[in-house]
């Protein structure tokens, strides 16, 4: 069971790094640092949607965007926080030790 727990704070972890490279892409294309017709640009930049936007886009349908700002990004970092700090803390407590 302790395995499964690290696989799945791993892969969340993994997560949220995509998640933050997805919105520093996002800065960079819209302020025009990177250029999207650059090949290898436009491949991670389609990955990294294809790994982010189904999980952004429910949220994006319950949270407005406040000015432009897009806060899905946010809500969405700190659940997958929250999420690893009880997979992390309470679940082994939970499970009575046995890992």
């Amino acid at each position: 069971m302790y395995a499964l727990l690290n696989v799945l704070d791993l892969a969340i972890t993994l997560y949220i790094w995509v998640l933050i490279t997805s919105a520093i892409m996002s800065w960079l294309v819209a302020f025009g640092v990177i250029n999207t017709s650059n090949q290898i640009v436009r491949m991670v930049g389609d990955t990294v949607y294809r790994l982010t936007e189904p999980a952004l886009r429910p949220l994006r349908s319950v949270i407005p965007s406040v000015g432009g700002l897009d806060l899905s990004f946010i809500v969405l970092y700190f659940l997958l926080v929250f999420i690893q700090g009880f997979v992390r803390a309470d679940l082994p407590r939970m499970l009575g030790g046995f890992y």
